[in-house]
């Protein structure tokens, strides 16, 4: 392996640390900020000296050659295809970043839920419900007016809290 090629390896090599510290905590060391509006992203650098790198080492050994044309040759091969991975690592790292997501749930979604008694709500007590808030399980406990047996199907009437919940028991749905 030649000198040139050891030199295209260790600049792909950086792209691929600039690549994991943009992915494991480039927001928490700041580098590359992601509101900085330009091209100049971590993830595009990274990209750029990855593609770059690699690119370049696989041309100059197909070449063979150490003469000062192959290494340009390997040198802009390595830019050609620097340039587009940059923008598609610069185009994918802000897709993910401004991706929508769905809201958080909150306890004001808890009222209005249906849901089963998995522990028995005694009569001045708390018991334990299970419902459903945002697609997933959620058991929390439960109070109501009078007691409700295991497995009745309640009704959410009121959140007091982020864990406790106000429930009517319903008759179940057919």
């Amino acid at each position: 392996m030649s000198g040139v090629t050891l030199a295209f390896l260790v600049i792909g090599g950086l792209g691929v640390v600039l690549l994991t510290a943009a992915l494991l905590g480039g927001e928490i060391l700041h580098l590359g900020h992601p509101d900085a509006g330009g091209p100049w992203s971590l993830e595009a650098i990274a990209g750029f000296a990855g593609a770059f790198g690699f690119g370049g080492a696989i041309v100059h050994e197909l070449l063979g050659a150490g003469t000062p044309g192959s290494v340009l040759a390997s040198t802009a091969a390595g830019a050609a295809a620097a340039v587009p991975t940059a923008y598609l690592a610069l185009r994918l790292a802000r897709a993910a970043r401004n991706m929508r997501t769905d809201a958080t749930p909150a306890r004001a979604h808890l009222v209005g839920t249906l849901g089963v008694v998995v522990t028995p709500i005694p009569n001045q007590g708390y018991g334990e419900v299970r419902v459903q808030l945002g697609g997933q399980p959620v058991k929390l406990n439960a109070r109501a007016d009078r007691p409700i047996p295991y497995g009745a199907q309640v009704f959410v009437v009121e959140a007091p809290s982020d864990t406790s919940v106000v429930v009517e028991e319903t008759t179940p749905l057919r």
